[in-house]
Order: structure tokens, then C-alpha cells, then sequence
């Protein structure tokens, strides 16, 4: 997790490997949308939240390090795109 309590790579990697039980190096950099899925429910799961994404925030998150990104900012964001 960063210092400002949001997702961070390592994170959005631990999350992904979950989804099958993989260790999280054997995480491929591209995600899936099934991944993607899973991956936005481990977040709301985790930090007590909603997310709420637009068209050009899924588009970002094709890959781990993207995701990571737009959860950061998502969830530093006021409410019109995370609520509890």
C-alpha cells in the first residue's frame, strides 16, 4: 500500500494473483477483463469503497501499472468517483 493508504503496484499484483492462486511474479502485466473485474471488487472489498469508472479510466487500466495508477487517483478522488 502507498503512504497515502491507496493501492499500489504491489497491490494491484497480490489482488490478480488471487483470482487464481497464482504467486504474484507470475502476474502478467496485461489484464484481462475478467481480471479487471475481479480486481475493482478486491479493491471496493479492501478499502471499504465503490468505485466508480469512466470509459477512459477502464481503458487505462489494461495493465497492471495503469491500474494501479487510476485506483490511486480514483480513490484520492472526491466523491463523484469513490463513495462508501
Amino acid at each position: 500500500m502507498s503512504r497515502d493508504g491507496t493501492p499500489d503496484r504491489d497491490d494491484v499484483l497480490a489482488m490478480l494473483a488471487g483470482l487464481d492462486g497464482r504467486p504474484p511474479e507470475d502476474v502478467p502485466e496485461m489484464i484481462e477483463s475478467m481480471e479487471l473485474a475481479w480486481l475493482v471488487h478486491q479493491v471496493e472489498q479492501r478499502y471499504g469503497v465503490r468505485v466508480q469508472l469512466d470509459g477512459d479510466q477502464y481503458g487505462r487500466m489494461t495493465t497492471v501499472s495503469g491500474a494501479a495508477d487510476v485506483l490511486r487517483e480514483v480513490i484520492g478522488m472526491p466523491d463523484e468517483h469513490v463513495r462508501d
